[in-house]
């Protein structure tokens, strides 16, 4: 009989399951997570429960906020376990589980006004709002500016008392707060952007700007958007991982998350009204944000990318049986090595190679079982932050990218929607409809996958990489993806 993880049975888990070891009733919502999906809850959270057990200041709990429609039924699963939940770190036939208590609550989701949401922002409890929103979520154009043109921002400047997004819900309650005299919130971005800090007070302030240029000012002038860098591969959870944590730990847990035991969190030390002591669990605070960010994103990020595509070409589900499948592997390895590493400069703790070194292990981990579908989805939006980078420096020290050409046509093969097998792949793209268009019209026109301004910009009207893709795409067309990966291993493509 496996145990329902509620409250009331932290005391009957099994000895294998790790409970919180402090009070959770005298934990305080001093951080409102907008987002919280399974990255969350496996890094943030996770750090949070750490400093809990700790010792720490229990004013640092948090509480839950969405603002989509998928998001109601993470609420409704969590609400129905007490706000717990259990992370099970897998290395390879090891696995390790906790049960994570620093969540006080979640928020209702009101997707059309999200005016609960705006009331919980604005209590004086709440100091920072931080946010998982995904990449693609920031309504940005093909320049990196806000997109004021998008129908949910529309909505939001000629409704500024009932938005509809995130940001317009941070917009209202920095207005409430500053009519009221209390101080403002730090707005802390945690998904994979460079600069994302950078980028959460660019979107705020440039929406602002649209619905109050006084209230613009004021949140440019006090209130931070400190930059940080996060790294934890972690699938999205489904009957195999609820199976998982029943099997191997006797837990009947609705809502566990997966992960492998590597994390990594490092924070600019820039917040408006306090922060939890989070380098006592392992954060690293500097100002150096990009040097880490920048060899994470291009390396982790940008590997995945690199492997997903040419994964799922050949018929493979799980990463870890794609990345190490020989040919992907000298694929990837090379790739990263001659295309992504030479831009790529030392952090404290690591060098480029041996950061790569550590994620070539992360990514044959099976017991994370990530899957190659999760790794290729929004190709629109993550190519841009992960890859195109990499192709620009490439050309601006003259030297054609030749695998990161490659990488892209396989992309573009990919949204064809089928694999060398004939099976089918599925819409895995907010903008597949149009991705499938342009990658059909590709097949006999490449320059037309290249001349999608908002993925490419100036990097797709390179002529070198014009030339380079087009080579990568006829050869797939012609020899397949095998053939095509092994004549680049070798050096004959």
């Amino acid at each position: 009989m496996n145990t329902p993880l509620l409250q009331a049975n932290l005391g009957m888990l099994r000895t294998l399951v790790a409970p919180p070891r402090y009070d959770r009733a005298a934990l305080k919502p001093g951080i409102l997570h907008i987002g919280l999906g399974n990255f969350h809850r496996a890094h943030q959270a996770v750090y949070l429960n750490a400093l809990m057990n700790a010792g720490g200041d229990p004013a640092w709990g948090i509480i839950g906020a969405g603002v989509r429609d998928p998001d109601k039924g993470t609420r409704d699963l969590l609400m129905q376990q007490d706000c717990l939940y259990s992370v099970v770190e897998v290395d390879f036939d090891r696995a390790a589980a906790s049960v994570i208590g620093v969540m006080t609550g979640f928020v209702p989701v009101e997707p059309q006004g999200n005016a609960a949401l705006i009331h919980a922002m604005t209590n004086p409890e709440t100091r920072i709002v931080s946010l998982t929103v995904t990449e693609g979520g920031y309504f940005l154009d093909g320049n990196g500016d806000l997109n004021t043109n998008h129908p949910t921002l529309i909505h939001d400047i000629a409704a500024p008392q009932a938005p509809n997004s995130a940001f317009g819900a941070i917009i209202a309650a920095l207005a409430a707060r500053r009519a009221q005299g209390i101080k403002p919130f730090t707005v802390m971005s945690c998904d994979n952007l460079p600069g994302n800090g950078d980028i959460a007070r660019a979107v705020i302030t440039g929406l602002a700007q649209r619905i109050d240029p006084d209230l613009a000012a004021w949140i440019n002038e006090h209130v931070t958007f400190p930059n940080g860098m996060v790294d934890r591969i972690t699938p999205a959870t489904g009957d195999r991982e609820r199976a998982l944590v029943a099997e191997r730990f006797g837990l009947a847990d609705l809502a566990p998350v997966i992960c492998e035991p590597f994390k990594q969190w490092v924070l600019e030390d820039s917040f408006t009204d306090g922060r939890p002591a989070l380098e006592e669990v392992g954060v690293t605070f500097t100002h150096d944000i990009a040097s880490f960010e920048k060899m994470k994103l291009r390396i982790l990020n940008g590997g995945h990318a690199i492997m997903a595509y040419a994964g799922a070409m050949l018929g493979f589900t799980y990463s870890h049986d794609a990345v190490t499948d020989p040919l992907i592997h000298a694929y990837l390895r090379k790739t990263l090595e001659t295309d992504v590493l030479p831009f790529v400069a030392p952090v404290p703790g690591f060098t480029p190679q041996e950061y790569l070194e550590t994620i070539l292990g992360r990514f044959a981990n099976p017991g994370v079982a990530d899957t190659i579908s999760r790794l290729s989805y929004d190709g629109s939006n993550r190519q841009p932050k992960f890859i195109v980078g990499s192709i620009a420096e490439n050309l601006q020290a003259g030297r054609p990218p030749k695998g990161l050409a490659l990488s892209s046509a396989l992309w573009c093969r990919y949204c064809l929607g089928r694999d060398e097998h004939g099976g089918i792949i599925a819409p895995n793209d907010p903008n597949w409809d149009q991705l499938h268009a342009t990658a059909q019209r590709a097949q006999s026109q490449p320059e037309v996958w290249l001349d999608q301004e908002p993925v490419y910009g100036a990097v797709g009207r390179d002529p070198v990489f014009r030339e380079a893709f087009a080579t990568a795409l006829r050869r797939l067309q012609e020899h397949g993806t095998a053939s095509t990966l092994q004549a680049y291993v070798e050096g004959n493509a």
